[in-house]
């Protein structure tokens, strides 16, 4: 057994499949189904349900895929502490919510101190970034907040008010009864804020439609599909153009917090503590 096999046993975990597993891995199928045979007979005990559309840890499987996550992020939490230099340079790899408005002035400043850093940024919804983060696939990651979760370090970057965006400047909440809702996939921070209030209000939406990408959402609202929730400075353009509206939602659910997180206790490279200071720096400008 080695730290490769257990790369690949966490891979066909996550995927339920050895064929996406080397897919992802850039391995040939058969490779990867012999390492993992290998590791059961090495383990002596098998790993996986196996059924006709792919396969599913078993008790054992769970077992070994909490220490697989733990001695892996060990692992690169070495190689972060031994490659890192007095002088920012390599990769480092952040991840976003794609309404962070104020991150290309972050980025500009950082690029302009540091150019040998090469950035690397990985959009998705906030639960999904606090596991790449907690699991070590990200340096770092910009969400919303607060984050609760016992590995994760986090610190306020900005705060902004949270609007339910509609093509027409006329709104009422029984709007929300009648058309569709237009929101990122489950995990999403300000779409836990919306569903949140729609509960304590008891207000059923007629239809959620689910999209990946804030273009298309926005593109879909202009063009009077449904409704979305947004933080305000992230529309504030099309709003000008009068494409769509803002409407107020209230307290407390109309704010939220950008917040930048890290691992707890991981070691922090000169080139991510250069990243997290210049935050700071703007931040305080």
């Amino acid at each position: 057994m080695d730290l490769n096999d257990l790369n690949i046993f966490q891979t066909v975990a996550a995927h339920g499949s050895v064929s996406k597993a080397a897919a992802e891995l850039s391995y040939v199928q058969s490779n990867v189904t012999a390492r993992i045979k290998l590791l059961e007979k090495e383990l002596q005990t098998p790993l996986f349900y196996r059924h006709k559309r792919g396969m599913i840890l078993n008790a054992e499987g769970k077992r070994l895929l909490q220490y697989t996550k733990s001695i892996l992020s060990q692992f690169e939490e070495m190689k972060h502490a031994f490659q890192s230099t007095s002088t920012p340079s390599g990769v480092l790899e952040i991840g976003i919510v794609e309404t962070v408005v104020a991150l290309p002035s972050i980025l500009h400043a950082y690029y302009s101190h540091y150019p040998d850093v090469e950035l690397s940024l990985k959009a998705g919804v906030t639960e999904h970034l606090v596991q790449e983060v907690a699991e070590m696939r990200l340096d770092g990651a910009f969400v919303t907040g607060p984050v609760k979760h016992p590995l994760i370090e986090q610190f306020d970057v900005f705060q902004e008010k949270l609007v339910l965006v509609s093509q027409g400047d006329d709104f009422s909440v029984e709007d929300i009864t009648t058309r569709p809702l237009l929101l990122y996939k489950k995990g999403c921070g300000y779409r836990e804020r919306l569903e949140t209030w729609l509960k304590m209000e008891g207000i059923i939406p007629k239809q959620i439609m689910e999209f990946g990408t804030f273009e298309t959402i926005v593109g879909s609202v202009a063009a009077g599909i449904g409704m979305t929730v947004f933080p305000e400075s992230s529309i504030s353009g099309l709003r000008a153009q009068g494409h769509v509206h803002c409407h107020a939602l209230p307290e407390p659910y109309n704010e939220v917090t950008t917040v930048f997180i890290r691992r707890k206790e991981a070691y922090v490279t000169s080139t991510l503590q250069s990243f997290i200071d210049e935050i700071i720096a703007q931040i305080q400008a």
